[in-house]
Order: C-alpha cells, then structure tokens, then sequence
C-alpha cells in the first residue's frame, strides 16, 4: 500500500492526519495477515477515506482487527441490506457451544462491534437510508437482549427450575422496549430504555422455595450486566431502567399485578408519554402483547386530553431550564427546535386524539407526522418541513455518535470533529453547516411553538370566582363589558351553581384562566348577556370534564368560534353541552363552516369505522354518532353564518342520513348473516335482496335538524327458503331480523347518544302491519289497498340504500301507483278536506301569529298543491314521478301545465324563504311561528293559489 493513498487528498486538510494515522496501523495489523488495501473492491475503497474521516471509531475498529473489514467485505455484508432474521441466524451461530457468561459477553461484544462498522459505513457512505439505518440498529438490539435472555434463562432454569405461568408453560421474562428503541428508530449510541416484568407470581420447587421475582431480578441483573459491562471489548448497549414504576427506586423487575395497579393509580403523567412507543422486544411475546394492551387505554385517554399540552410545556420546560443551567443550548435533540421538539410534536396530537384516532396510535414519528398531514392536522407543507428537519437532524446525531461510538447530541466544539461533521454531512464548511442546522431548528421551533407552546394572550391572567360584588363589576368593566350589572348576576348565578361549585382543583384552574379570555370575546358581542348565559349552561354541563375546559384555554381559536356561535343560536351551543366532543370541531373554522359531499362524508365514514374493531359493536354505533353530531355542527355553523343556503343545508342533512342508514344496514347485514348466514343467492360481504325507502322529509331531501326518519323496509326473495348458516331462518325471518336490527342500531341510547329517531307508521297496513313487507306484497298493497295519504306520502318517496334491484323494482311500482288514472274531483275533494282537518287541529290558534308550516299558506299547503299535482297528472305525464323534492317538482308541474310560471315561482319563493325561516327558528329554539303581518302580501299568494288549484 502505498503511504499517501489518493483518496487522502480528497479529503479536507485537516482529516488527512487521523485517517492516515489509521491506515498506518491497519497496514501494520493487516499485513500478517494478508490483507491488502489495494485488493478491496473499487466501492469498498472509495468510500473508506471519507467514511474513515467521518467517524474514527470506525477507522479504530478496522485498523485493530483488519480481520474484521475482511469478514464484512467477503461476505458481501457490507455491500448490502440486512434483516433482523439474518442477524440472529449470525448472533445463535456464534453462540453454539457457548456455556459460560464470560464467552457470551466476548461474543455479543465483538458481534456488536462488527454490526456497528457495518451500520455506520452503509450509512456514511450512502449505502442505506436513514429508515435503514435505524431499523439496523433496532434489530441488532433485539436480537442482542432476546439471545441474550435465552441464554440466560436457560441458565437460571437449569439451576433453580423453571418458573411457569397458571397453565404450567415455562415463563420468560417480558423485556419492553422503550423510546427509540420501541419505535424501531434507536440512533448509534443510543441507551437501550428497557422495563422488565412477568406475568404470573409463584414459587420455584428447589430447597430454598425461591420466588419467582427473586428468580427474575436475579435474571434481569444478569441481562443488563451481560450487555452494559465495559470490557476489553467495549459494551454491548448501555442499558436504562428508569422508565420502570417508581424509577430507580422501585423494583428492577414486577409482576402483571402490581404493574397494573401502578399504571391505574400512580404513574405520573410523564409515564404516558414515554408508553406511546413501547414494544414487547424480547422474552415471553404473547403475554408481552397482553401487557402492550392493557398499556393502551392508560397512553390514549377515549376522550379529546388537551391535557397533555400543559403537560408536555411543563416538561420540555424543564429540559430547557437543565440544558440552560449545564450551557448545552446546542443539544440537537433536547435544545430548541430539536428532535425532541418534532417528537413532542407529533405526541401532543398522539395523546390528545389517538383514543380516537387509531391510526396515531403509531410508535414512528415520522408516520405519525403523516398521518396528521392525512388528517388535516396539520398543513402538509408543514409536515414536510418537519420531516426532512427530522431526517436531518437524526442523520447529524448518528453522525455524532458514530464519530467515538458515544452517546451525545451536543454540537463539537472541537476544529477537527467539526471539519468531519460539516464534511459527512456534505457540506463545504462548519459555518455553512452550522447555518443550515440553525435554519432547521428555528424552523422546527416555530412549529413546535405553534402547537405546543403556552397560549400567548392578553387574557393570560385568571379571574376569581370568590370575588365580592365590585371586583366583578369592577373585572367585567375591566375586560369591556358594556353592563356589568347583568353580567355580574350570571357570574354570581353560575359560581353558586352546584357542578362549579363541586369542580377538581385542576377544573377551578383552568376555570380562572378560560374566563378573562371568555368574558372579553363575549363583550364584543350584540347581546353579551345572551352569548355568556349559554356559555355558562354548556360549561356547567362539562365541568366535571376538566379536559374541556382546557381545550377552551389552550384555543383561543376555539373560544371565539364558541362565542360567535353562542351568540346567535342556543340550539348550536345545546348541541355541543350535550356533545361536548364537538368542541374538539371548533379548532378549525375552515371545516367548521364547509359541510361535506355525500362522496366525502362516506370517505370519512369509513376512515373513521377503518379506526376500529369491526366485532366492537359499541364504539361502531359510539363513532357512527360521533360522525353524526359532527357533520350536523357543520350543517348548523355554515347555516348560521349564512355559508350555504336553505335548500342546500336540507340536502347536506340529508346526506348525512343516507351515508348513516346505508352504513346501519350494512352492519345489520353483518350481524345477520353472521349468525345466521344469507338467503340463497346472495353474499356475506354484499346487501341482497333488501333495500331501505325514505318517505317525508328524508325522501323530500328536506330534513331537519333533530327531524325522525320516516322508513320502509322492503326485500325480495322466497320466504321458506333457508339461509345458509349454522343457524338457519327462513328469508323472511331473516329480513325481519335485519329490520329490527336496523331499527336498534338506529334508536338505541349509548353514552354518545341516539343516531335518529325512526318512524315506520307509513309501511303498507301502517302500525298494524309487518315490519318488513316483501317487494310484491308492497305492490299489492300500493296498487289495491293504499289509501289517498299513503298515495301522496308516495310522492315524495325513494330509494336510499340497499340492493339496487330493489331500488329498480321500487321505483317502478312507485311509478305505476302515481301513474294510475284517477276521478280528478273527488281526488281534490279529498285532498283538500284532509288538509282543512290538518289545519283545524295543528295550525297555531292565536290570529296575532302566521305558523309557517302549518298556518293557511305555509309550507304545508305548498306540499299539498304540489301532492295533488303530481296524482292528478302522473297519468298523462310520467315526468312527475321524476323528483321527489317540492322544488324540481314544482319545476316539473309547470312543464306540464298544471301550474303557470308565475303561480310556480311564487310557490317556489315562498316555499323556501318558510324553509329557511323554520331553519333559523330551530337554531334558536324558538316555535316556526312569526308575526301574523310579516310575509303577509306572500302567504297571501298562496293562499289565493290554493283556492284556485284546491276549491274549484
């Protein structure tokens, strides 16, 4: 080998001397044992300068056991990807014939050493990605610990006997993985965070009646001394056992018991935090997964925990305050806008959402950032941006540590480690890279400020609730109330109130410090006194949810969207008291106030069904309810605020109903079928012979908020037959358990509430009839027995989910029964008295008031026009059978004569400008009536239409 090799002069000056030291002593080591430089393939070669300047402990490595490049370089290992499988057939290899400690420490170490080299120069020279990287080093881990314990419990078994758990199968110890190393994310150096328990408590059969916990401490010491020892050929991983219960003062290893007594009463909050990446790594598998299950609902809390935010403020504080005190501000991992900061990131919308969001409940932080991204979370271009700071900054730390083989993250002070760690990572000089690194981070702070940080606010200070009369006065003054008077009397009213009175001490905190921000936002309303008393009900009603009013706190956003809606409907503002997860939508005005499409909402239905367990009936009608209240908000927010207009917030309702009824009856179809089976010819996968028809206002596409869901349920199919389970029924059994299955998961009563409420009144015979009619017994009756309402009932009747032959044959029996040929007088005469009846008996009694739906001219006598319409004229036009909704089929009376434009489009008019009106009255939960002179001159109109059309 020549003494200057040509690579030493690509490298920058002040590298070329500790590389060269190297080659020196990896000349003089190898040439005994005939390894030649020269004779290294021409990429193995290439890459050592810059690989060896990057990180000496490589270079050490190599240039004291040449045999060891030799080994990595023959075997093609250091050329290519590796996997945990092909490291553990290497490691058992090694360790056949191996009968004391002393051995299986020489060999873990100097297997180590070898993986090491190997890891640190695939990833130096570019051969493996960041992912590779620290997967490598994750399952070189595992592999370790698990080898490691089974050799060693052989061991202890074979000296004091086995223990066994309850069914007297021998028992491991269960090693868990913390942090990095759960994650599969561990760095080069990395600690390896470690908890060791078991699952079963009992007594070994030797002399001395050993316990099973002595038995296991004895097994973990040995474990950690096995890998954490220093020898003459260095470590394996340095092992940390603090994240056990209680820390370095509890014990080193504990039952399943005692575990869960801890992680329900005792852990502190910090603990969940370091639970959301834990991982059953090495031991006894199956009970380890047990453990990792019953870890999960103690990291992620089924309710919203804006908790954590404070939480993890308090803590990153603290790091902050230690890095400050020990002037180790250039920590890239725990320093501002570290990798502790993008972690701490991703574990706020972890902690705060994954009990409800399963796809966050995700060791990796980076697809954790993804998922936000997918969730509309965060802002893609600002994933991105946390990403790639991420993968930067986990490529600075391995590059650190694979510099000594040393656990650190502070930036060098040192020239020459500088030189090599602007030169690694590909950039010109320290000052560059040191500017690049300070854009990263600073980038990454003001993310993490934006999330996590405190909220930065005027209304910072806390209000007290004890204060004497003139304090609140004096205090609502203060925050720009314009009548402090009325506002101090709710204030009074709502402290003495017994859910305030009785809040934790952490509820009154957070009380004090939501209501300065509350009072103020709501002083700069209309009606201040209006918005603060509905307010104050919903906070009564969450107060013994202390998470809620923390959201409140942390959101300003939030408390504004609260205020405004407050302030102008009680309906809305009821809606959240009694779904206070709804608050969680407040966060983003931008979904607030933009309902969905019907292809969207089934998007997200099924995204949010995706989340969880399909045999876990209760949290499916639980999120189907959720998907409801949510979607409604929105309806009722865009409604409010005038973002969409009447007929549209009919049809988004609507929407919602559909995508819900088809998603109920696939779950009925479920259920049924998989007790049961299916009735001859159909799947267990697809909904056949079985449809859902909408009447009233769902088939109107005129719903409501809080309107019932008038259905009928239809099927076809011979009614012996059997269904194809192990348990049979006959068809119509069948679909008549389906029905009633739908009906339960429709109108039963969960800690989320109901979903509708269903009325079946206007299926054939009525009340008295089947609850699920056959689709030719449904023709029958349409064609022989339907009386006239059921016939004008018909008119806005469809199809909404469910086989869509059904939905052919139903709409052609629909279509034939309005298309029959009718006495066109006493069709009017009937009508028209069935009307007067109706308004006799529901119409609002007083003269001093017009009710819009059911007062002479109102909605309903739209509805009838257009009802007597369509059976008077369907014979001779079939086009009025095309629409089931007051509006198209207006449209369509008119092309067909029935009605001039003129008359239509008064209808029309008044028609929707009553919808909205009933509308704006729910939202203020106030009756659809209005002054008997307002809309006077329209309703008038109607009414003289009516006459013309109904009174001839």
């Amino acid at each position: 080998m020549s003494d200057n090799p040509d690579f030493l002069l690509h490298l920058p000056e002040p590298l070329r001397p500790p590389v060269a030291s190297a080659l020196a002593s990896f000349s003089a080591n190898s040439a005994p044992l005939g390894i030649e430089l020269e004779a290294l393939p021409k990429q193995i070669k290439d890459s050592l300068g810059p690989v060896w300047a990057s990180s000496p402990f490589v270079a050490e490595q190599c240039a004291r056991r040449p045999e060891l490049l030799k080994e990595l370089v023959g075997s093609g290992r250091l050329s290519n990807s590796t996997d945990e499988e092909s490291y553990r057939a290497r490691l058992r290899r090694l360790l056949e014939g191996a009968t004391a400690e002393t051995e299986l420490m020489a060999i873990l170490r100097r297997f180590r050493n070898l993986e090491m080299v190997r890891i640190a120069w695939r990833d130096i020279a570019g051969w493996a990605s960041l992912e590779e990287t620290l997967r490598d080093l994750s399952a070189l881990a595992d592999v370790c610990v698990q080898e490691s314990l089974d050799f060693l419990f052989r061991q202890a078994c074979a000296a004091r006997g086995t223990p066994t758990d309850k069914q007297g199968r021998p028992q491991s110890l269960v090693v868990l993985g913390m942090g990095k190393l759960g994650a599969w994310e561990l760095n080069f150096s990395s600690d390896i965070d470690l908890i060791f328990a078991y699952r079963d408590d009992g007594v070994l059969a030797d002399k001395r009646e050993t316990s099973y916990a002595e038995f296991y401490t004895r097994l973990a010491r040995n474990l950690v001394k096995v890998l954490d020892a220093k020898t003459e050929d260095g470590f394996v991983f340095r092992v940390d056992l603090r994240l056990r219960p209680f820390g370095d003062s509890g014990p080193l290893v504990q039952n399943f018991y005692a575990l869960e007594a801890y992680y329900q009463s005792q852990a502190r909050e910090w603990e969940r935090y370091a639970m959301v990446k834990v991982r059953a790594m090495a031991g006894d598998f199956e009970a380890g997964r047990e453990l990792e299950e019953f870890l999960r609902p103690f990291v992620y809390r089924r309710y919203l925990d804006y908790r954590t935010l404070g939480e993890l403020r308090e803590l990153k504080h603290k790091i902050s305050l230690e890095l400050q005190r020990k002037e180790r501000q250039e920590n890239i991992k725990l320093g501002p806008g570290g990798i502790r900061e993008i972690e701490f990131i991703g574990q706020a919308f972890q902690l705060i959402r994954g009990g409800r969001e399963k796809r966050l409940q995700e060791r990796r932080i980076q697809a954790v950032l993804a998922t936000l991204a997918d969730l509309g979370l965060l802002p893609a271009p600002t994933v991105e941006k946390l990403q790639s700071a991420y993968r930067f900054l986990r490529t600075v730390e391995n590059r650190l540590q694979q510099y000594a083989d040393k656990q650190t993250h502070d930036l060098p002070t040192d020239p020459v480690q500088r030189h090599s760690l602007a030169f690694t990572m590909g950039l010109a000089d320290w000052e560059t890279f040191k500017a690049h690194i300070d854009q990263v981070r600073h980038e990454v702070h003001e993310v993490f400020e934006q999330v996590v940080a405190p909220v930065k606010s005027e209304a910072r200070d806390v209000f007290s609730l004890n204060g004497d009369r003139e304090q609140i006065d004096t205090a609502l003054r203060n925050l720009g109330w314009p009548n402090p008077g009325f506002g101090a009397k709710l204030i009074e009213s709502f402290q003495s109130s017994h859910a305030i009175r009785n809040l934790t001490p952490r509820g009154a905190s957070e009380l004090a410090r939501l209501l300065p921000m509350l009072l103020r936002a709501t002083a700069s309303t209309d009606r201040p006194e209006n918005a603060l008393e509905r307010i104050f009900a919903l906070l009564e009603a969450i107060a013994s949810r202390n998470v809620y009013l923390t959201l409140l706190a942390e959101n300003p956003q939030a408390l504004s969207q609260l205020v405004k809606l407050a302030a102008g409907s009680p309906w809305i503002t009821h809606f959240i008291a009694q779904h206070p997860l709804l608050l969680d939508e407040l966060l983003d005005p931008r979904a607030l106030y933009a309902p969905l499409s019907k292809t969207d909402l089934e998007r997200e239905l099924k995204r949010k069904l995706d989340a969880i367990d399909h045999d876990d009936l209760e949290q499916i009608l639980i999120g189907l309810r959720q998907f409801k209240q949510t979607n409604a908000l929105r309806v009722a927010a865009a409604d409010f605020v005038g973002a969409i207009p009447i007929m549209v917030v009919s049809d988004y309702l609507t929407y919602i109903a559909e995508v819900l009824v088809t998603e109920v009856m696939r779950q009925a179809w479920r259920l049924t079928a998989t007790r049961h089976g299916v009735p001859p010819g159909a799947g267990i996968d697809e909904v056949g012979g079985f449809g859902v028809i909408a009447y009233g206002k769902m088939g109107g596409l005129e719903l409501g908020y809080g309107s019932d869901l008038d259905l009928v349920f239809l099927y076809d199919g011979t009614d012996s037959a059997l269904t194809n389970g192990e348990r049979p029924v006959t068809t119509a059994e069948f679909f008549a358990r389906m029905g009633k299955r739908i009906i339960h998961l429709l109108t039963a009563n969960t800690p989320a509430g109901t979903l509708y409420e269903v009325d079946l009144r206007l299926r054939p015979s009525g009340s008295s009839g089947l609850l699920v009619s056959s689709i030719d017994a449904y023709h029958t009756y349409q064609m022989d027995s339907a009386w006239t309402w059921e016939q004008q009932a018909l008119v806005k009747a469809r199809f909404v989910a469910g086989d869509p032959n059904i939905g052919e044959r139903f709409g052609a029996i629909r279509e034939q029964s309005l298309c029959r040929q009718r006495d066109i007088e006493p069709l009017r005469t009937e009508i028209r008295e069935m009307r007067e009846k109706m308004r006799a008996n529901l119409a609002a009694k007083d003269p001093a008031v017009f009710d819009l739906k059911q007062g002479f001219g109102g909605i309903v006598d739209i509805e009838f026009i257009v009802q007597f319409g369509v059976l008077s004229g369907a014979h001779h036009c079939t086009e009025l059978t095309e629409w089931t909704d007051v509006v198209r089929l207006l449209e369509s009376l008119t092309k067909a004569g029935f009605l001039g434009s003129d008359d239509a489009g008064v209808l029309k008019q008044a028609y929707c400008i009553f919808r909205e009106h009933t509308h704006r009255c729910a939202l203020l939960e106030v009756p659809a009536l209005v002054a008997a002179d307002e809309h006077f001159e329209l309703r008038s109109r109607v009414q003289q239409i009516w006459r013309d059309v109904m009174e001839r």
